[in-house]
């Protein structure tokens, strides 16, 4: 999970090797992999204790220029120029002691000394027409440095140098050497967007499924609330009638009292009473 996160969400592979940590501490591949976890997240003091924790374990020197760059996460450039100088650094093969030189060439700059950050940089494998893996790195780095020290037109060079050997697009390159031509990229889509607003007439309208799911909400709501005054509407009306049927009820009970009142008032005046 960790090698799955890391590039998309370093958080949460940092997350699955704090479990991995509390799992398996003592096997050196968890504590390789935390600390990569750890520096994603840019929490280079962690980082470099579980790289430092994995190295005793196997011996192995592939991480000494990782733990060199964490020193300069932590703002000690210095003591990552001494770790590039350190014997441990012969026994790199040629990728590690590639990724050695751009770790002191960044901690030259770190320190302000862009000059010697770009003669660290100068090495036969930046002058080598081959190709490996590290190549597209070496001469992005070596075009930074220079841009960095006001060389423009050495930048541009070696930015299309870069460009040239980055197939897999794993740095900005090109965009870099667009920036240095001038070159402004245009969102097509939010281009069309806009025309089609503009030939409505209005920007006014819904222009996604939410915005239009609201206005038809607020239109329901308008209809209902229409509806609730006419039920009360109907509700007056209705106890109105009933108290008109009671008032009708009640006339109809009065006048039957007055006539049973007059049958008893003409009775016969010769019948005997009592």
């Amino acid at each position: 999970m960790v090698a799955r996160l890391i590039d998309e969400d370093p958080e949460g592979a940092y997350a699955y090797s704090r479990i991995a940590l509390r799992l398996a501490s003592r096997v050196a591949a968890v504590r390789e992999a935390a600390g990569f976890a750890a520096y994603a997240s840019q929490k280079y003091s962690e980082a470099l204790a579980e790289f430092r924790a994995a190295r005793r374990m196997t011996g192995n020197v592939d991480l000494w220029p990782v733990m060199a760059d964490c020193e300069r996460g932590m703002g000690r450039p210095e003591k990552a120029l001494d770790m590039a100088g350190a014997p441990d650094v012969q026994k790199l093969d040629k990728a590690g002691q590639v990724e050695m030189r751009l770790v002191a060439a960044g901690a030259r700059r770190d320190m302000g000394q862009l000059d010697a950050a770009i003669v660290t940089l100068q090495s036969p494998e930046l002058a080598s027409h081959s190709v490996q893996p590290w190549t597209p790195r070496l001469r992005y780095a070596y075009a930074d440095a220079l841009l960095a020290a006001g060389r423009e037109d050495e930048a541009r060079e070696w930015f299309a140098k870069a460009v040239e050997s980055d197939k897999d697009g794993s740095t900005d390159a090109s965009d870099r050497l667009a920036e240095l031509d001038g070159v402004e990229f245009v969102d097509a889509l939010v281009e069309d967007e806009s025309e089609s607003e503009a030939d409505s007439g209005t920007g006014a309208e819904p222009t996604s499924v939410r915005e239009a799911d609201r206005v038809i909400q607020a239109e329901i709501d308008e209809v209902d609330e229409v509806d609730e005054i006419d039920d009360v509407d109907d509700e007056d009306l209705a106890d109105d009638d009933l108290d008109d049927a009671e008032d009708e009820r009640d006339e109809e009970r009065n006048e039957e009292r007055e006539d049973e009142g007059d049958d008893d008032d003409g009775h016969d005046e010769g019948a005997p009473r009592g």
